[in-house]
């Protein structure tokens, strides 16, 4: 009965529209009459039924322009749904089009006048109910793909799928649909073809007319796509098509070019051009290209040839443009600091910085490029005269120039991701290198055509007067050697300073040398002394001596080792990744195909194992594998060779081609202290675990290592986006195809246990009559004698009287394994000191002692420095009297040194406290330290200690500087006595320690490091902020009068790590912070200009330059401040800023008495400082992108901040601090999210976003749909719903 009444109701709405339309009624007379019926009926309005007889009506029976004008009218008066109108309209029209152009042309007006309105729809009764009747008939979920029922998200799809229609019915009118790659549309748009009975029979003319108006038609519908893709409302729903349908919309932009790359009617448009149509579906992510390392190099070379680069200087200069780059230069120079190696490649950690801030500053990939290389240039000039000591220098430092920021940009190149400075003198020490580079340039375009070995003989006097050459020729020949440029760079205006007709007479035809070695010279000492001392030019070359070195005859693999590890690793910048690759190689070295022996196939390849192990030995070298990220790969090569070399009795030894003869003591020595230079070993216990957050670099144990090498032995099978890691993974499968572990290696892992449980408490546990027991008693023995070492072995062990087995070693050096010496040592060194101690024994016999048992086993030293210094973190000895007659004393020169502390200091204004209590009491030092520095000084500076002496420094400094003040002061005196060349580096490290003993001392340097990069005040440095300012000229005598006082960054980043209490050093960098916004106002906006500015009716006009100013000078201090701390704490540091410490930040209450009279602008600043500050942390730990391990944690931590803004604009937490704050902060946060680092806002929870753009709504309802619209299909709904409320 309902169903019968219904259709009576139908039926009689049907002939009232006819009666209408055949009376030619009033549009709105019929409307209001229609509305009344249907009313009294109980319809409610819009009514989607209606919407189908209307538009069934009108296709085709009564397709006449009164019957549209109703139609029209319906929609007008809203009494019928317009979406799903259109959606019935474009199912009947489009594929009708030709043969009823007229009604192809009244759909089009009725989307042009409506379809722009669609938000005045959105909230009617059964809105949801409409919207699943137009996904039904235009099958939208099936086509696109999204099950989400969200009216939202289906009126997403609607409109994107009406323009769609438009496009594809142009591309068929013109013939261009088959050019598309399905060669049809998804929907029908097909034509039928002319129906051609009685009353649709067409004359010629009437055929003429016909496709006149279907030409035009196709002009109206291509006009019409601009339209909607200009309109505010529906480009922004297509924004959300193309955010989060990433498929359809790059098939919809293809059809778009391929329109506008052969439509006639786009052309014939005179609204809209095929320019404006290609910008309107433009992707704004600029494209990284070959032409991006062409330019920026071809600006760079401008700059250097210029002579000047006073234009460019004043770019670093307080906050302009490349000081936003200063977490660059801190990064770039925190990697030369020599005591600390990484287990992450430089190379990694600087692309991840490289895209951050290139994301955070919105430069393009030309002008990051020229940054890039201007700081790695700055990093160099800051080693122009450097100092010696056990320190890296300018070889580390042209390492990161000319091969790892090559690297860089070659990756970044490969990846194609998304699309100065203080002047620079080049150093002298590689002139000659620059020269080269400019010869070679030279006749190359000069025509003449020569091999390597002639730019390796030539010399100053061979060539032409204006032949200079600069730092920018050897990047040029870096970037020729990877690819990234051609040869044409050698034809850049100014590049070649002239011509050379010939070459010149004095270079040989033939001379020894790389090119020579590769037609088949012979491998003969004058070859390679040649080869060592001029790098490869190639990897072919390379890849020659590595064969010799692991299928060659005995002396060719160590000449062949000898030379991988001269220049070619040294400053073969253009081949310095193959290098250590294949020196990581050699260390692992093949099991020959006929070994049939029992012992372990390493020993037959000592010598060679011995050549590499002591030429990578220095700090240089083993700075360049960290740098290249090979430090995992390395350990995982050096654990092998300890294991077995460690394992054998010393009566085995060979005879090197110099007649140096070397033993399996020997060999462990130099691998054993190699292995352990690569972590903190000889650091205080107490940094390997404090507070709740372990310090940078404690992490460095064996096991991290192996983990590292082994992840990237597991991912080598997969096909790597990421070249480095495509490096990483070849060294790791090339070297062991499996996985190591430390349990591989029984004898390492029972040493290193025994120095873990050491390290946690007091030695104990040796028993009478054990081997270890005899070994102790036998060491004991060979130091001091064997009355004097019974007496001392009965202290330690706790017997009653020593068994005298040392009576019954026939030789005064025992022959045992080094693994059984080492196991040994802590209870020989223990027994030397109690013995000093209680007076049995005098400091002279206890460094002789000891100096003997580190020449029988180099490697001992080890053992000796993690026992002192375990020892003196204790705290159990007694000081003793460094008075010159028991012990050593530093009076003659430690006034001396603490002038020179003072002037080092001087820059941060911290106070140094006196060296001597009173002036006059003698200098003390607990027994393990004194002992340690009486022994180290006991060496010579030769060649033979200098490898021993390296490793023994930084440990002497390290072990120093947890000792209490004046401690390292008294070493560095005593050290400067006997060492005068390395006075400024033990200076300089006593300096460091000052601010080890005194947090006020700490928290003025990091005061010092704002103030520095802002240029809040005059310095000793710079009055003008900037890199200058707070990286200085690094360290080193430089001016006229010795020592100069050192910049406030270069010191932060060499006493960072040893500054312990975190949470204390984290709150302190955020308060400095926000006082340095307070500064930057009252520097920037005197008071009376403040008042103005409150005054002025136009005030933001007259503030805006220097607001403008400020901002930009607060994105600096923000910069400087998450720049320290990341460097400190690094992830883990961040996840406890953004977890903890900045929500407490913001619920507790601050005072802002110095915000009075500046207009609310510190508050305000202030809160952007935080968000930029925030965001930069995230980005220098997490990555902008997914590409790094470290952005795995990303969705968690960030989740939970995005919960703590939530929650606050929620209200359900109380926030202290000021509102202006809070509201600068959030926007500012969201906003760098949203523009910088889309892919973070991907990773938070769907309903957090909502909820933060429901509160963001009140302040900046455009931030708040750009962040629903990055937040994939989830909020596309409610992104969509933001977009329709907002303009109704």
């Amino acid at each position: 009965m309902a169903f019968t009444v219904q259709s009576s109701l139908w039926d009689s709405i049907l002939e009232l529209t006819k009666v209408a339309q055949d009376k030619g009624s009033e549009p709105l007379l019929w409307a209001i009459q229609l509305s009344s019926n249907l009313n009294s009926a109980g319809v409610s309005l819009p009514s989607p039924e209606l919407a189908n007889l209307l538009v069934s009506h009108i296709c085709w029976a009564n397709n006449v322009p009164m019957a549209w004008k109703f139609l029209e009218k319906a929609l007008v008066t809203k009494i019928v749904p317009p979406m799903l109108v259109f959606a019935l309209l474009s199912t009947r029209v489009i594929p009708n089009r030709h043969s009823r152009p007229s009604a192809f042309r009244l759909y089009m007006e009725l989307l042009k006048i409506h379809a722009f309105t669609l938000e005045s729809y959105m909230n009617g009764p059964d809105y949801q109910k409409n919207m699943n009747s137009l996904d039904t008939l235009l099958h939208l979920s099936q086509i696109f793909g999204l099950q989400a029922s969200e009216p939202g998200v289906l009126a997403v799809e609607f409109v994107f799928s009406i323009v769609w229609q438009l496009l594809d019915a142009s591309l068929d009118d013109e013939g261009l649909l088959e050019l598309t790659p399905e060669k049809k549309s998804r929907w029908a748009t097909k034509h039928h073809g002319m129906a051609l009975n009685g009353h649709d029979s067409y004359d010629e003319k009437r055929i003429e007319h016909q496709e006149r108006l279907q030409n035009i038609n196709t002009v109206v519908a291509i006009e019409l796509i601009g339209q909607f893709l200009q309109n505010k409302v529906t480009s922004r729903i297509l924004y959300l098509a193309r955010q989060n349908m990433p498929t359809h919309w790059g098939s919809f932009v293809h059809r778009i070019q391929l329109l506008v790359a052969n439509s006639s009617a786009l052309r014939n448009s005179e609204v809209t051009t095929p320019e404006v149509l290609l910008q309107l579906i433009s992707d704004t992510r600029k494209v990284l290209s070959g032409e991006c390392i062409t330019s920026s190099l071809q600006e760079f070379h401008a700059v250097i040839a210029s002579g000047s680069l006073a234009s460019s200087a004043r770019l670093c200069r307080g906050a302009s443009h490349s000081a936003f780059w200063l977490p660059l230069d801190l990064v770039l120079e925190d990697a030369m600091d020599g005591s600390q190696v990484n287990a992450t490649s430089a190379i990694e950690i600087i692309t991840g910085l490289i895209k951050g801030l290139q994301a955070i500053n919105g430069t393009t990939w030309h002008e990051t490029f020229l940054v890039l290389w201007m700081a790695a240039l700055r990093l160099v000039q800051r080693e122009r005269d450097p100092i010696e000591g056990p320190v890296p220098h300018l070889d580390t430092r042209l390492c990161m120039l000319l091969s790892i920021t090559t690297l860089v940009v070659a990756d970044l190149i490969e990846e194609e991701e998304g699309a100065t400075i203080d002047e620079i003198e080049c150093s002298n020490t590689n002139h000659w290198k620059e020269k080269q580079a400019a010869a070679k340039a030279m006749m190359f375009v000069s025509g003449i055509g020569v091999g390597s070995s002639y730019s390796e003989c030539i010399t100053m006097k061979d060539l032409p007067f204006n032949c200079s050459g600069n730092m920018c020729h050897l990047i040029v020949e870096a970037c020729i050697a990877r690819n990234l440029l051609d040869t044409s760079a050698y034809f850049w205006p100014g590049y070649v300073n002239g011509n050379i007709n010939q070459i010149p007479c004095s270079v040989p035809a033939q001379v020894p040398g790389w090119s020579s070695f590769m037609k088949g010279a012979p491998l003969n000492p004058v070859m390679i002394n040649a080869l060592v001392s001029a790098p490869a030019s190639s990897l072919t070359e390379l890849e020659k001596i590595f064969e010799l070195a692991v299928k060659g005859s005995d002396d060719e693999k160590i000449g062949a080792a000898t030379i991988l590890c001269g220049a070619s690793l040294i400053c073969g910048w253009n081949i310095q990744e193959h290098t250590v690759y294949f020196i990581t190689r050699l260390l692992s070295p093949p099991v020959p195909v006929d070994y049939s022996g029992s012992d372990s196939h390493l020993i037959g390849y000592a010598p060679m194992l011995n050549i590499l192990l002591v030429g990578i030995a220095p700090v240089d070298c083993v700075q360049i594998f960290s740098l290249h990220g090979l430090v995992p790969q390395l350990a995982g090569s050096l654990m092998p060779i300890c294991e077995v070399f460690g394992s054998c009795v010393p009566n085995v030894s060979w005879i090197l081609t110099t007649g140096e003869e070397i033993s399996a003591h020997a060999v462990f020595s130099n691998a054993f202290s190699l292995l352990l230079k690569l972590w903190r070993f000889n650091h205080p216990p107490l940094e390997h675990q404090v507070g709740d957050l372990p310090p940078v670099g404690s992490q460095l144990t064996p096991e991290y290592l192996l983990l590292v090498r082994n992840s990237h032995l597991v991912s080598s099978g997969n096909v790597h986006k990421d070249r480095n890691k495509r490096r990483l993974s070849a060294v790791a499968s090339s070297s062991s195809p499996k996985p190591i572990f430390v349990d591989s290696f029984p004898k390492l892992k029972v040493w290193y246990r025994q120095q873990q449980a050491f390290i946690a408490s007091a030695l104990s546990g040796l028993v009478h009559g054990t081997p270890v027991h005899q070994t102790v008693d036998g060491l004991l023995n060979m130091m001091f004698g064997k009355i004097r070492s019974q007496s001392l072995i009965s202290v330690t062990s706790g017997s009653s009287s020593s068994s005298g087995a040392g009576s019954e070693q026939t030789s005064l050096r025992p022959k045992l394994p080094a693994w059984d010496i080492l196991e040994a040592v802590p209870f020989v060194v223990d027994a030397a000191l109690t013995a000093c101690a209680h007076g049995r024994l005098s400091p002279r016999e206890l460094c002789t002692g000891l100096k003997d048992l580190a020449d029988y086993l180099p490697a001992s030293l080890v053992a000796i420095v993690s026992y002192f210094s375990a020892e003196v973190t204790r705290g159990v000895w007694k000081p003793v009297c460094m008075n010159g007659t028991d012990w050593p004393s530093p009076a003659a020169n430690l006034s001396n040194v603490e002038e020179q502390i003072k002037k080092i200091l001087a820059a941060t204004g911290v106070d140094v406290p006196s060296l001597v209590a009173g002036g006059s009491s003698p200098a003390t030092l607990p027994l393990p330290l004194a002992a340690f520095v009486s022994l180290t000084i006991t060496y010579k500076l030769d060649k033979a200690s200098r490898r021993f002496l390296k490793l023994a420094g930084p440990a002497l400094e390290s072990l120093a500087a947890g000792c209490p003040w004046p401690c390292m002061p008294i070493v560095a005196s005593l050290w400067t006595q006997k060492v005068k060349r390395w006075s400024d580096f033990l200076v300089f490290s006593a300096s460091s320690t000052v601010f080890l003993h005194n947090n006020d001392a700490v928290v003025q340097l990091l005061k010092s490091c704002f103030t520095a990069s802002l240029g809040l005040n005059a310095t000793l440095l710079s009055s003008h902020g900037g890199v200058g300012a707070l990286l200085g000229h690094g360290f080193g005598s430089h001016f006229c009068g010795g020592i100069s006082p050192v910049a406030p960054g270069i010191l932060y980043l060499r006493v960072y790590r040893s500054i312990r209490d975190i949470k204390f050093l984290t709150e302190e960098i955020v308060s400095l912070l926000m006082h340095s916004v307070r500064d930057i106002v009252c520097s920037g906006l005197p008071k009376e200009s403040l008042e103005k500015l409150k005054k002025a009716k136009n005030g933001m006009r007259y503030g805006q330059v220097s607001l403008a100013t400020a901002m930009a000078r607060v994105k600096l201090a923000a910069s400087v401040g998450a720049s320290l701390v990341w460097l400190y704490g690094g992830l883990e540091l961040v996840q406890s800023l953004m977890k903890e410490i900045l929500p407490s930040w913001f619920i507790s209450v601050h005072s802002f008495e110095w915000e009075e009279g500046s207009g609310g602008m510190v508050t305000m600043l202030g809160g952007y400082a935080l968000a930029y500050f925030a965001v930069l942390c995230g980005a220098f730990a997490w990555g902008v992108d997914s590409s790094s391990s470290a952005s795995k944690r990303r969705p968690k931590i960030l989740g939970c901040h995005m919960e703590f803004l939530a929650s606050a604009l929620d209200g359900k937490i109380s926030l202290g601090c000021d509102l202006a704050t809070w509201r600068a902060y959030v926007s500012g946060f969201v906003s760098l999210m949203v523009n910088c680092m889309p892919t973070w806002v991907l990773e938070v929870d769907v309903e957090v976003l909502k909820r933060l753009s429901k509160g963001l709504r009140q302040w900046n309802e455009e931030l708040a749909f750009s962040l629903l619209g990055l937040g994939g299909i989830g909020t596309m709904g409610a992104a969509a719903k933001l977009i329709f409320e907002s303009e109704s």
